[in-house]
C-alpha cells in the first residue's frame, strides 16, 4: 500500500511517496495530490520517490496526469529520489524527456 505525506512551503508542494504504487494506490494518491494542488496556490510540485519500492504503469499515469494538471495551471512538476527501477519506467514511457529531477537534471 502506498502512502503520501505532503508538505507545502510557499508555492512549493513536496509529496513524499512511499510503498508500492499500483492501480489501487495510484487512484488514491491522484485524489490526494489533486486536492492539494487545486486547494492552494502551487507553482511547483516535487514528487519524492525515495520511499517507493515498486511502481507499475499506474504510477506513470499518476505522474503524467499531475504533469498535465500543473502545465495547465502554469506550474512545474519535478521528481527526486528516483530508484533505478522507477527511472527505467520513466525512460521506457518517454516521461524522462519531459520531466526534470529537482535541481534541473533530466531524469
Amino acid at each position: 500500500m502506498a502512502e503520501c505525506r505532503v508538505e507545502q512551503q510557499g508555492a512549493v508542494l513536496v509529496a513524499y511517496l512511499s510503498g508500492e504504487i499500483d492501480h489501487h494506490a495510484a487512484g488514491r494518491l491522484r485524489e490526494q495530490l489533486d486536492a492539494r494542488i487545486l486547494g492552494a496556490p502551487v507553482e511547483r510540485v516535487v514528487l519524492d520517490f525515495s520511499g517507493v519500492g515498486f511502481m507499475d504503469s499506474s504510477g506513470i499515469g499518476l505522474i503524467l496526469g499531475r504533469y498535465r494538471l500543473l502545465k495547465e495551471l502554469g506550474g512545474v512538476l519535478s521528481v527526486r529520489g528516483v530508484s533505478p527501477q522507477v527511472s527505467r519506467m520513466l525512460q521506457l514511457s518517454g516521461l524522462s524527456s519531459i520531466l526534470m529531477q529537482e535541481g534541473g537534471a533530466k531524469v
